[in-house]
């Protein structure tokens, strides 16, 4: 752990850290205040209050089935360092549209929830351009023994920022919200103009600028590779878990677990904290080596912890009429520990899952096809994320509660066990036909 944590003061790797540090708070921090202003101010339905969060979802991962394939071709095409700068500087202006809407929606709730919708699918755009850098241009400027713990760092500060995010958005007001979100964008365009040039490695690649038919090609050249198949079909499943997850928990805090806004951020910054730990403690366990070894058996203790969450939730005591639960209340509640417990495992192992085939999938490939192997991964990954939020509303209209929906959620864990199990079989194979100081690499 020590080693990895040296790799925040090495030049090459501090300015990107910051860079996606400060993208990943200013993106949390704006959505779940606009989240959390919907679920308590705007609606007043269950049904509602989760349809509006799959619609902000939604809206949120179209970019990455869209614009994933042209994103991966312009990171492997250009250098990565100005592509940076310029998708930070939009971001400025992106937050000037969000902090409008969070301005405005106390005098005009659905005009500011218009304007929010729009600053989400743009934000949307731009973390579609910025996704494929942030793991492509890692083995780029890290030694490959270094590339794990790189991975590990960047997605465990990933969600360290969400955690200061999520605790931020639920103890400000929304003006307060609005100015953050402004100076953080521009702090985060400061910082991404110090990452050190990353430029082109490979041939020139030429640009398809039709979406469906530049993501059809690529995810044609990347997924008829059984490694990479896999590795992408797990981490899909896993995102599409965390969606469901995300979508579920604020409209589950009020209705089921009858508690404010407060508690509910403070389950989405257990749960940011939780998937910083595994991100860790995964490189810990694999000492530097990439390896999907320990992902099976990750997801289905994960599996186990979703079911503990819905059993303890089950009995749980909600408040009375017209009553929510605040943060000392809820945590003063019987058996509150057992919610906070199952949602921390639930996390941690969650992060354990998915780190390490995020490193395979930028150690399997040559450093030229990086970024398009990432974004070939993006454009799978919005799929199933699109799909956890379709499950979810066609849930909730069938009349489903959030409870049972949990359910579900274990069914998709056991599936991306078995994809994991698949993928480290087929490692296994390959490592077993080359030589001896090839095999570190599965």
């Amino acid at each position: 752990m020590q080693a990895s944590l040296r790799l925040l003061a090495h030049r090459k790797f501090l300015p990107l850290f910051v860079t996606q540090f400060l993208g990943a708070f200013n993106d949390n921090l704006f959505k779940t205040a606009m989240i959390l202003f919907a679920t308590y101010e705007v609606f007043g339905d269950p049904q509602q209050e989760s349809n509006f969060n799959a619609l902000a979802t939604g809206l949120f991962i179209l970019p990455f089935f869209l614009l994933s394939a042209l994103s991966g071709q312009l990171a492997d095409n250009m250098d990565k360092a100005r592509i940076i700068r310029m998708v930070k500087l939009a971001e400025i202006f992106i937050m000037l549209v969000g902090a409008t809407g969070l301005l405005v929606s106390g005098a005009y709730p659905m005009v500011g929830v218009a304007l929010m919708l729009g600053a989400v699918f743009a934000m949307g755009i731009h973390s579609t351009f910025f996704g494929p850098i942030k793991y492509a241009v890692l083995p780029q400027h890290l030694e490959q023994e270094h590339v794990l713990g790189g991975t590990g760092l960047v997605e465990a500060g990933t969600y360290v920022a969400i955690l200061a995010g999520t605790i931020v958005a639920g103890w400000i007001s929304p003006v307060a919200a609005a100015g953050v979100v402004l100076g953080v964008a521009i702090i985060g365009y400061l910082s991404g103009r110090m990452v050190p040039p990353a430029p082109r490695l490979g041939p020139p690649v030429v640009l398809d600028f039709n979406p469906f038919r530049a993501s059809w090609r690529l995810i044609s050249a990347t997924m008829h590779i059984r490694r990479l198949f896999l590795a992408i079909m797990s981490i899909s499943f896993f995102w599409m878990i965390a969606t469901v997850l995300i979508i579920i928990f604020p409209p589950m805090v009020k209705n089921d677990f009858t508690a404010t806004k407060e508690v509910a951020s403070m389950f989405l910054a257990i749960f940011s904290i939780g998937v910083a730990v595994g991100s860790v403690a995964i490189n810990r366990l694999l000492q530097g080596h990439v390896s999907a070894r320990y992902a099976p058996i990750s997801v289905v203790i994960m599996a186990a912890f979703v079911w503990f969450f819905q059993f303890a939730s089950a009995g749980w005591m909600p408040a009375p009429d017209g009553v929510l639960y605040s943060v000392p209340d809820f945590l003063a509640a019987p058996h509150s520990w057992r919610i906070l417990l199952a949602l921390f495992g639930i996390a941690v192992f969650g992060g354990m899952f998915v780190v390490p085939l995020y490193a395979f999938l930028t150690t399997t490939v040559s450093k030229d096809q990086t970024a398009r192997t990432v974004a070939a991964n993006n454009v799978v990954n919005s799929g199933a994320m699109v799909f956890g939020a379709l499950v979810i509303i066609g849930a909730t209209g069938a009349g489903l509660s959030s409870r049972h929906a949990l359910l579900i959620v274990c069914g998709m864990c056991f599936v991306s066990a078995f994809m994991a199990m698949r993928l480290q079989r087929a490692c296994d194979r390959e490592a077993g036909s080359l030589p001896a100081r090839g095999r570190r690499a599965g």
